[in-house]
């Protein structure tokens, strides 16, 4: 007897490239630097072998919902946004678009994405599909995790690294209809665009419109720039603003 679903996982796996997105996460992995000091500890053991009750280890993990690559709710921006809880199984896979500005980034690292970058991307590989995840790649994620690079620290202190811009949110939100969106960097803005706002205008917008976006991501040279699917899975902890979220591709073979 066939089953359709099977058929097509193992068509997956015997087809297409499964591609890791998260950063693997550790006590000196990098966060956001106004998080205060000791909100992180990772793997603590608080059941250890050799316990006459149980032999079995057990351990504890401390970190803020926005840590390493994490997915935020509108709650994290918005007073009365909804949380972790608004979002079920359906909310765990998307059409994958991956915006290339690698080469734009090389060249002002406070680049931010364009709707003209947009339109540039959807002349060679068609429209952004509705409901799709859109992931901008700079390849920031090379600098994961020095926090300093990751930052982009410069002399004066400063923080400096690309990201979006708020039309070129407007577009894929609007016109396009995307579900989602996400990034390499820490921020959603471009240091540039958050600098002339005063604020996190981008993160602010996308959190306004009931969406969600995943930070941090990894790998996104290794997935089709179209044609791939974007699976994400969170802990289903009540009322959260955030959470760390492992997130992988199912892309074609490139």
């Amino acid at each position: 007897m066939a089953y359709r679903l099977w058929s097509i996982l193992e068509e997956m796996q015997r087809d297409y490239e499964w591609v890791e997105l998260s950063h693997s996460m550790n006590n000196d992995s990098p966060y956001w630097a106004g998080i205060p000091e000791g909100s992180v500890e990772v793997g603590k053991v608080v059941y250890d072998w050799g316990n006459p009750m149980l032999e079995c280890l057990i351990q504890t993990f401390k970190f803020p919902g926005q840590y390493g690559t994490h997915i935020d709710f509108p709650s994290h921006f918005i007073h009365d946004g909804v949380g972790s809880d608004a979002y079920g199984p359906q909310h765990l896979i998307f059409p994958l678009c991956v915006i290339d500005i690698t080469k734009k980034v090389q060249e002002d690292v406070h680049y931010a994405v364009t709707v003209d970058d947009i339109k540039a991307y959807e002349a060679e590989y068609g429209p952004i599909p509705k409901g799709a995840f859109v992931a901008l790649r700079t390849d920031w994620a090379k600098n994961w995790p020095d926090m300093n690079k990751i930052s982009g620290i410069a002399e004066d202190g400063s923080e400096n690294f690309p990201g979006w811009s708020l039309p070129a949110l407007e577009y894929i939100y609007t016109v396009r209809e995307a579900a989602a969106n996400g990034h390499e960097t820490l921020d959603t803005d471009a240091s540039a665009e958050a600098a002339k706002a005063g604020d996190l205008a981008c993160e602010r917008y996308v959190l306004g419109l009931g969406k969600v976006q995943i930070e941090v991501m990894d790998n996104l040279d290794k997935v089709a720039p179209a044609g791939a699917l974007l699976v994400a899975a969170w802990p289903r902890i009540e009322g959260a603003t955030g959470l760390p979220v492992r997130v992988y591709a199912i892309t074609p073979k490139q």
